[in-house]
């Protein structure tokens, strides 16, 4: 391959081929990939990235998408994994094949090939420079001026990219030298493989003030360019040029292409200023442009892996080790636009996996700011954060890969972390504090170019408002934001459990709580609706709150682990409701699957009660804003035949009670009489 590329490279290109070790372990080998794109910007003299950035901001599917029509059964849009009768030669058959993510094409007919310059010299008949122009015009990026010096930019990248290259294979031996003992420690302790130290090629820089310089200066490179790599720092007064990296773990950065632009050491050092220090901002290397395993990660992605966004670089090596290979990390910083770009491009719906500390969450609200204004549809984010205090690593090595999975799982949409960031440890018990939290969402959703995105937002904040303030009890929110199990299990005692007062919703959910209880097997089945249930009373609340976070599933064990956490008053007044006593099947053990019938129904009913009553408070406050009243009716209409089919189960002789039905039509026909008559009064 090397040999193939020599003549089309150019002279320019020839020192970086000058400069290959004469063996190269697989990790070095593939800054080989990097060939074409160096090629490229030697010959078209094109300014450093310009190729590179043109590529991030396009897509060879949708410029190939002008040109063929793709095979849907055959294709994965999902993964950009396209199919279509190929462009370059008569067939009936889908054999032309893109891969999206990574940018290239190939016709199993024709053996066509190539990426997506290529693609629209070949369809449009044009050269390469042309093709850029075309590409760059679609993406708006303007066309840089002729520019005599950028083969002469090209050609130092070249050489730069060779010099960090030969300082990895130099930190590379140096983990096995007596000096890096220590170092060797450190990742055994932390579970690293010899395979996983060899994948991401770690290395380790010795506490030696010139141990790199003279090292790389000795194989003959220039002293100019270890100090433009970031390598070594030259003092302001002329001294001696002295190593950027000492006493540290080394971990190199390579971009999509496979150029080592830069490096991340971790310090051996306890006492060091900086636990991780990455190298500066050079010509190569730009942090807020760049991502820790970035090709690696997007193959993965393509292949159908759930792309994972840790913190740092343990965390991704950790998780690639564990078998999730789709993983990146920011270096050292929060995620730049750039970076959400890029990992967008990757994938779909990445996983914003966060340390579970106030700084990890800190991060996630910071990140949903520059989030809004790109979201488009299809684009989005989900946060899975971790337990307080722990990191991906820690869980991993505590409890191992099925663990993580299970919290990346339960990952949340990022419309739930807004929702959370305004709300969590706030108190909106007055309508002023209330039309403030609306003013600051609203604020939030407007930030969303897209209207169509923008617009179910809205309607997720609607329902989560809903939810929170419609069966709270006054200057609360609902569980889970600024009330926890603690104050409901203090409030158990003298709870409605206890004096009997229920509505007919507090009814339902203690039917549900005393079911589940009583079949402790059917909490995994119902777990999304228990989550859900919104109770208001503090025992039901407390149950509620128990019954999600045990794992036990065994109804002895579980009664007695209610005792002992002083649940005791709870349960026996939820246990002791009379109404409880006509449904025998919440006692009878062998009757599991009745029991999961109904409680589904007993759901279902919750639910649609729930709708209705959230029909009634908006109704007052549409007809308040307009005259809409057949819209209302058409609504009452819906919401009843809705609550109808739920909650009016057929008897056994096909009829049924339409008492509540004409119950709830009544306080509708009221609702619009009285809001007609303020309208007329007005």
């Amino acid at each position: 391959r090397e040999q193939s590329l020599r003549g089309a490279a150019g002279p320019s290109c020839r020192v970086f081929f000058s400069t290959i070790p004469k063996t190269v372990t697989p990790g070095a080998a593939r800054h080989l990939d990097l060939l074409p794109a160096l090629r490229d910007n030697c010959a078209m003299a094109l300014p450093p990235g310009f190729l590179d950035e043109l590529r991030s901001r396009t897509s060879i599917g949708d410029v190939a998408g002008r040109k063929v029509v793709w095979d849907m059964r055959k294709s994965n849009q999902a993964k950009g994994d396209l199919w279509a009768p190929c462009p370059f030669h008569q067939e009936k058959t889908a054999s032309f094949h893109v891969e999206d993510r990574k940018g290239f094409y190939y016709c199993f007919g024709c053996h066509a090939k190539g990426d997506i310059f290529k693609f629209v010299q070949e369809t449009e008949n044009v050269g390469f420079m042309e093709a850029v122009e075309i590409l760059a015009r679609e993406a708006g990026m303007a066309m840089p001026a002729p520019d005599p010096q950028a083969r002469e930019k090209a050609d130092r990248r070249t050489e730069l990219a060779a010099a960090t290259e030969a300082a990895v294979q130099h930190f590379r031996l140096q983990l096995k030298t007596q000096s890096a003992a220590a170092a060797r420690d450190y990742l055994d302790g932390r579970g690293l493989s010899a395979a996983t130290l060899e994948r991401f090629e770690i290395g380790f820089a010795p506490n030696q003030r010139q141990g790199t310089f003279q090292a790389l200066t000795g194989k003959g490179i220039e002293a100019e360019k270890l100090d433009a790599t970031g390598l070594c720092t030259t003092p302001d007064d002329g001294g001696a040029p002295y190593d950027a990296f000492r006493d540290r773990i080394i971990f190199p950065i390579r971009d999509p292409r496979g150029v080592v632009i830069g490096f991340g050491g971790r310090a051996m050092d306890p006492n060091a200023r900086a636990k991780y220090l990455n190298s500066r901002e050079t010509e190569l290397f730009d942090k807020g442009r760049a991502l820790y395993n970035h090709a690696p990660a997007r193959e993965a992605a393509g292949q159908g892996q759930a792309l994972i966004v840790a913190e740092g670089y343990m965390d991704v090596i950790a998780l690639s080790q564990a078998g999730f290979e789709a993983s990146v990390a920011p270096l050292g910083t929060a995620v730049t636009e750039e970076q959400l770009r890029l990992i967008w491009k990757m994938a779909d719906e990445p996983i914003i996996a966060l340390d579970g500390d106030k700084a990890g969450l800190r991060a996630a609200m910071r990140l949903i700011d520059i989030a809004l204004p790109m979201l488009v549809p299809g684009k989005t984010l989900r946060f899975a954060l971790m337990p307080e205090g722990q990191d991906p690593d820690d869980i991993l090595r505590s409890q191992g890969a099925g663990a993580m999975q299970a919290i990346l799982d339960q990952a949340q949409p990022m419309v739930a972390l807004l929702w959370r960031r305004e709300t969590e440890g706030k108190t909106f018990d007055t309508p002023e504090r209330k039309a403030a939290l609306d003013q600051t969402l609203r604020q939030a959703i407007a930030r969303i170019p897209d209207p169509s995105v923008r617009h179910h937002y809205g309607q997720a904040i609607n329902d989560l408002r809903w939810q929170a303030f419609r069966n709270a009890p006054k200057g609360r929110m609902r569980r889970g934001f600024d009330a926890g199990p603690s104050e409901a299990t203090q409030a158990a005692k003298g709870s409605a459990l206890a004096g009997g007062a229920f509505d007919e919703n507090s009814l339902r959910i203690g039917l549900i709580l005393a079911g589940l209880l009583h079949h402790p097997a059917l909490i995994d089945d119902f777990e999304a609706e228990l989550e859900r249930l919104d109770a208001a009373d503090p025992g039901q609340i407390a149950l509620t709150d128990y019954l999600l976070a045990t794992n036990l599933r065994d109804k002895e064990a579980i009664f007695e682990e209610i005792k002992a956490k002083n649940l005791g008053a709870a349960l026996e007044g939820l246990l002791g409701q009379r109404h409880l006593i006509i449904h025998s099947w919440i006692r009878a053990p062998d009757r599991a699957d009745t029991a999961k019938l109904c409680l589904a129904e007993e759901f279902a009913k919750l639910a649609a009660r729930r709708g209705i009553e959230h029909e009634l408070s908006e109704g007052r406050e549409e007809i308040a804003a307009s005259d809409g009243s057949s819209h209302l009716r058409w609504r009452l209409n819906q919401a009843v035949e809705t609550r109808q089919a739920a909650e009016q189960p057929q008897t056994s002789d096909g009829t049924g009670d339409t008492h509540d039905l004409e119950e709830i039509r009544a306080r509708f026909r009221n609702v619009v009489q009285d809001a007609g008559k303020n309208i007329k009064e007005g």
